[in-house]
């Protein structure tokens, strides 16, 4: 559940917001964001393509016949969101979004504008709370789990500790869906600069914010069991990139990939 609203603490999903240049943030997630970005600059770059690699992920879903999605870890409203990119391939689709900040919660009604045709829904929980997302009414009465889903984790399991069972959670959210289903995940990595994130990581620390990157190794093991999508758990500006970036691996330093339940 969301918790009450603490302008006096920073938020990912604020400190994000403030990355991507958005306004729905307090001083201390803009202090904390300032203090990451001295630490390693990359930071500012990394919410930037993930929001790219979000667009060219759900638009490809959607061009192959997926109508629903669950997106977990939403964050604030940053458009175009999901719903705006499945509907505009498929004004029919579903989207129901997850998040515990209570920032979110307050905007949520702007994730809420469904084409005519589809439909969406705000689901005020944690990832940790797995399984509570999957019963509640707004997946219940949105979703239909007999039918295929894409699970969306954009940025949101480097916040996730290893005692919380990140492994476990992704698990079991994708053994309650079907068949045909797909899994997303974007996921900040140190591997092309140890030390830079580790100062990074420092920083978030020690502001209350956990902060677990993890290698390339360690994210491909999200997407055990399932079929890999090419080109696979990859760079992100490497999975099928539009166009050149201006940008390189390292500082982006995100792995993406993209896999479908058998």
């Amino acid at each position: 559940m969301t918790e009450p609203l603490d302008s006096g603490r920073p938020h990912p999903a604020r400190v994000y917001d403030y990355l991507l240049g958005g306004k729905d943030n307090f001083a201390a997630d803009r202090a904390a964001a300032e203090q990451g970005l001295q630490a390693n600059p990359n930071a500012a770059t990394a919410p930037r393509e993930n929001r790219a690699f979000l667009r060219r992920t759900v638009r490809f879903l959607a061009e192959s016949g997926v109508r629903q999605f669950l997106d977990i870890g939403t964050g604030l409203p940053t458009s175009p969101n999901t719903h705006e990119i499945a509907q505009a391939v498929n004004p029919a689709a579903r989207i129901v979004y997850a998040d515990n900040d209570p920032l979110v919660l307050a905007h949520a009604r702007a994730l809420l504008t469904s084409a005519p045709e589809g439909r969406t829904a705000y689901v005020d929980a944690a990832f940790q709370e797995g399984e509570r997302i999957l019963d509640s009414p707004g997946v219940r009465d949105t979703l239909d789990l007999t039918e295929p889903v894409a699970l969306l984790l954009f940025a949101v399991l480097h916040f996730i500790e290893d005692a919380d069972d990140p492994y476990g959670t992704v698990a079991r959210l994708m053994d309650a869906l079907p068949g045909g289903s797909y899994l997303v995940v974007s996921h900040i990595t140190a591997d092309h600069d140890p030390e830079g994130w580790a100062r990074f990581t420092a920083v978030m620390r020690r502001q209350g914010m956990a902060s677990r990157l993890r290698s390339l190794d360690e994210v491909a093991r999200f997407f055990t069991g399932l079929d890999p999508v090419a080109p696979g758990v990859v760079p992100i500006l490497r999975w099928r990139p539009e166009a050149d970036s201006p940008f390189t691996d390292t500082q982006v330093a995100l792995y993406g990939g993209v896999g479908r339940k058998p």
